[in-house]
């Protein structure tokens, strides 16, 4: 299960977000996979990542005008009429723009979306502020998981200072039995912070979206191994060389780090369709 994956139109992204495809994502064929207009062809992505070998992936949306613009939810929803199955949207806050965001995330949860994503690097607000929390009771009350970017950003208009993971710790003491998903967990300074939190707390979870899975034991030493039953396995698509390509060099790097095979599947799936509740 590919649990990060961006697939918007292209005329609503950042100059950014297009340099970065471009150099991450060498082997994406985006031009067989989008209209000449830039906007996907549910049917081409569908066949993609099935011989991707992704039984399910997590459409993202995002609202972060300064960064990489404008992605609505509604874009990915094609693609989720075409196979409800293999595509399921993820919802989007930011509260520079949502007001009031309880009735907004409700809206975007009843598009069918299956978790909510907070973008503090992007939107430019710190995880744990207030006018989120309206949203995190939201999620805590009904169990629907939360995805917090924990990590830098080189997209311009970014605030790399609010991805640190220590800046949830009010949102851990105020809603205890909440889901977390760390996306990029911790990436470029706060490795080590991403993992404390994930071993710690039962409902806390390191998703690896944009990691080189061959520097993983550069970026957690020997926690590896422990982290894999806390796992969960993303890309970042499409800024990255290939889905079945990354998921192969997960297994390898996590056998090689003393993982076992159960704790392997956890991590390239099973505790992504627990979380996330698909079958």
């Amino acid at each position: 299960m590919d649990a990060h994956v961006h697939v918007a139109r292209l005329p609503t992204l950042s100059a950014d977000w297009r340099d970065w495809v471009q150099t991450f994502g060498g082997g994406v064929p985006l031009a067989e996979l989008f209209e000449p207009d830039g906007v996907p062809r549910p049917d081409a992505l569908d066949a993609y990542f099935a011989a991707e070998g992704a039984d399910h992936v997590l459409l993202f949306s995002e609202y972060s005008p300064k960064a990489t613009g404008i992605q609505p939810i509604e874009d990915v929803l094609p693609l989720v009429a075409h196979n409800p199955v293999r595509f399921r949207p993820v919802a989007n806050l930011n509260p520079h723009l949502h007001y009031p965001i309880r009735t907004e995330l409700a809206r975007q949860l009843g598009l069918g979306a299956v978790a909510c994503k907070i973008h503090p690097v992007h939107g430019g607000f710190e995880p744990a502020d207030r006018m989120l929390y309206p949203a995190y009771a939201y999620c805590a009350e009904r169990s629907i998981p939360v995805i917090v970017h924990c990590g830098t950003s080189t997209f311009a208009g970014s605030v790399n200072a609010y991805g640190e993971p220590a800046l949830l710790d009010p949102v851990f003491r105020d809603f205890p039995e909440l889901t977390v998903i760390l996306a990029h967990g911790g990436r470029g300074w706060w490795y080590d912070q991403a993992a404390f939190l994930a071993l710690m707390r039962p409902n806390t979870w390191l998703e690896v979206a944009g990691l080189p899975p061959a520097r993983l034991p550069d970026y957690y030493g020997k926690s590896l191994a422990r982290l894999a039953p806390k796992m969960v396995f993303g890309t970042d698509w499409p800024g990255v060389p290939g889905v079945r390509r990354n998921a192969a060099a997960l297994v390898e790097t996590l056998r090689t780090a003393g993982a076992s095979d159960e704790d392997v599947a956890l991590a390239l799936g099973g505790n992504a369709r627990q979380i996330f509740r698909l079958t």
